[in-house]
């Protein structure tokens, strides 16, 4: 797997924990991956092996170009968020590799219902997703985002995806909150789960693509299984 040299070509605080970073990737037009792939950075940070110098992340964006944006939070202690979001400035380089991984979308999807699920920074491979099938005007059925958050602050890309709602067909945009009910929230208050469970029933033409902690995950996995949905029709990928 190819290795690129890429520039921190923007920074941007999102909330106290969270910042999107845009990487220009340099030598090339295009960086060609498909939505829902992810990046390898190797951070200048203090390890002496090589691979505990590396980190993985979802790329946030659709395929334009040769800049990327990634949605990273700060991990307590990590060394490499630590580098990121203390060091890390506008105009700076950093080894990148990729694309990496297997957590897309099937070439046809305009016979199948998608249900996208998400948490924290999970979103990141969904927001690429849906902008690329906006971007291209991909056939579709049913698309579904149900995204959780404790506050709404912290609910990534909320604005961005109320639009998106609005200019693509087909779409439904569902986020939940589970420590905050702001004046006039329209939508659902808890977890991610009661939606998925009040949502569906047992049908085959649909598939559920989960990303975000562990512990979220493993708890749809044993839901939606416990539901009657074929283990074939759950993607997931976990952050640890």
């Amino acid at each position: 797997m190819q290795w690129y040299q890429a520039v921190f070509s923007r920074i941007e605080d999102v909330t106290e924990r969270h910042k999107r970073f845009w990487l220009t990737i340099e030598g090339i037009k295009n960086f060609e991956f498909t939505p829902g792939q992810f990046i390898t950075l190797e951070l200048p940070i203090d390890e002496e092996k090589r691979p505990k110098r590396w980190r993985h992340y979802s790329i946030a964006s659709p395929p334009n170009g040769n800049t990327i944006e990634l949605i990273i939070v700060r991990v307590p202690g990590g060394k490499g968020t630590t580098y990121l979001f203390d060091v890390a400035k506008v105009g700076d380089k950093v080894p990148l590799r990729g694309p990496l991984g297997k957590f897309t979308l099937p070439e046809d999807i305009s016979s199948v219902d998608i249900c996208l699920i998400a948490t924290g920074t999970g979103i990141a491979p969904f927001r690429s997703m849906l902008w690329h099938i906006h971007n291209k005007n991909i056939p579709h059925k049913n698309l579904f985002l149900i995204q959780g958050a404790r506050n709404l602050k912290e609910l990534l890309y909320y604005e961005e995806f109320l639009d998106l709602e609005k200019r693509l067909k087909n779409f439904r945009y569902i986020p939940v909150l589970s420590r905050e009910t702001p004046p006039n929230w329209h939508s659902y208050k808890g977890y991610v789960h009661q939606v998925y469970k009040e949502m569906f029933k047992p049908r085959e033409d649909i598939l559920f693509y989960l990303c975000g902690l562990r512990n979220m995950i493993d708890e749809a996995r044993d839901n939606l299984t416990q539901m009657g949905f074929n283990k074939k029709q759950i993607k997931f990928e976990a952050f640890d």
